[in-house]
């Protein structure tokens, strides 16, 4: 056998002894202090396994090659391993953030931290500002060493439980909105800040609204220089895409659509074609972001087209398993809270995947930067 196949045996071995196998059932109708209790947990103990950072660089505690990756991430969705739902923003957003535009103390402040149990959430969209995120409208005005920040923030994902917040705030209201704009790293702890949580369509309450009252901010805590915050910020959202779309895609087509050919009525000759076009379309997908995180973009579009094609597939998928399952599916209304897009509970998977086809770029964004950037269509005229 080769390395790799030797790694995958390794990979599966570690599965099999620590994936509970009652993880759904004791995480389904969980309130959230048992949530967090077990998401803390279960990042332990990827983390003391090595297999909860791989992508960050070795002298932080990941290192393991592309290829590797790709295997662990099959293997943790082939045997429905529970998601990393409160470590996500840390171990991706804060770290590649941190790696890439932070300074050293910092890094050497927060990423420890992160490995640690330390959980963040991202301070980015507002109620006049998700898709236009550069019309952003909280400011940060400078006092001596120190920034006082005032405004509101939306969508704050798991903000409830979060210890930091990467922030941005204008800075410069008189520059163009796009070069105005610095990127903080923000203590939940500091006086001024109110988390209150809002409840979605399917009861859950992981959004969050963040209110700044006078918040002050250390100067130190600028991440990048001043006013530069909006291309630090495309680090950030570059965080979306690549491995964490790899693991989405292994994962609709393991937890998701295993789940489904189970109580599907395979016999019906209608159905069977429609699950095969599915097998199909997510055969592609998985093929998308593998050579996406092998080999990197080949086009300024590539990441939108992996986007869009996961938002929709999910949505049309969960909607199938909702028609095909019947009315009993409308009877489960609750789903494991550390679970993925694709829980089996179909009804909520259907109605939570309506989320992914707005955050991190909505599905019209993504078909604007698709035609424009990647076809070099002529752009939308814009409207008065």
């Amino acid at each position: 056998m080769s390395e790799l196949d030797d790694f995958r045996v390794e990979v599966r071995a570690w599965c099999t002894e620590h994936v509970a196998r009652d993880w759904r059932e004791s995480q389904s109708g969980a309130d959230e202090q048992e949530f967090v209790r077990f998401q803390k947990a279960w990042f332990a103990e990827l983390h003391s396994a090595g297999f909860a950072v791989p992508h960050w660089p070795a002298e932080w505690g990941g290192g393991l090659p592309v290829e590797r990756q790709v295997v662990l991430y099959q293997e943790l969705a082939a045997h429905d391993a529970p998601r990393l739902v409160l470590a996500f923003v840390g171990i991706h957003h804060a770290a590649s953030t941190l790696l890439v535009a932070g300074t050293e103390e910092q890094r050497r402040r927060h990423l420890p931290a992160i490995l640690e149990g330390e959980i963040w959430v991202q301070g980015f969209s507002e109620p006049e500002a998700g898709s236009d995120l550069a019309s952003l409208r909280t400011t940060a005005r400078r006092v001596g060493d120190e920034f006082v920040v005032n405004g509101q923030k939306l969508w704050a994902s798991g903000g409830m439980h979060a210890d930091w917040c990467l922030l941005l705030a204008r800075t410069d209201p008189e520059a163009p909105k796009r070069q105005g704009i610095s990127y903080f790293l923000l203590d939940m702890t500091t006086p001024g800040v109110v988390v209150r949580p809002i409840r979605n369509a399917i009861g859950d309450s992981h959004f969050c609204e963040i209110f700044l009252d006078d918040v002050r901010i250390p100067a130190a805590n600028l991440i990048g220089a001043e006013n530069a915050g909006w291309q630090v910020a495309q680090e950030t959202l570059g965080a979306e895409r690549g491995m964490t779309m790899l693991e989405l895609a292994e994962r609709l087509a393991n937890a998701g659509f295993r789940r489904l050919l189970r109580s599907a009525p395979v016999d019906d000759p209608v159905v069977a074609d429609r699950l095969a076009a599915f097998e199909t379309e997510i055969t592609g997908l998985r093929g998308l972001c593998r050579r996406l995180v092998e080999h990197g973009p080949r086009g300024p579009a590539d990441a939108s087209i992996v986007k869009l094609y996961y938002s929709e597939l999910l949505q049309r998928l969960t909607d199938f398993a909702v028609e095909i399952t019947g009315p009993e599916a409308h009877t489960v209304l609750t789903k494991p809270m550390s679970s993925g897009w694709e829980s089996g509970s179909w009804v909520l998977d259907f109605v939570g995947s309506w989320e992914w086809t707005i955050p991190g770029g909505a599905s019209e964004i993504q078909r604007s930067i698709i035609a424009e950037r990647g076809l070099g269509l002529p752009r939308e005229p814009s409207v008065v």
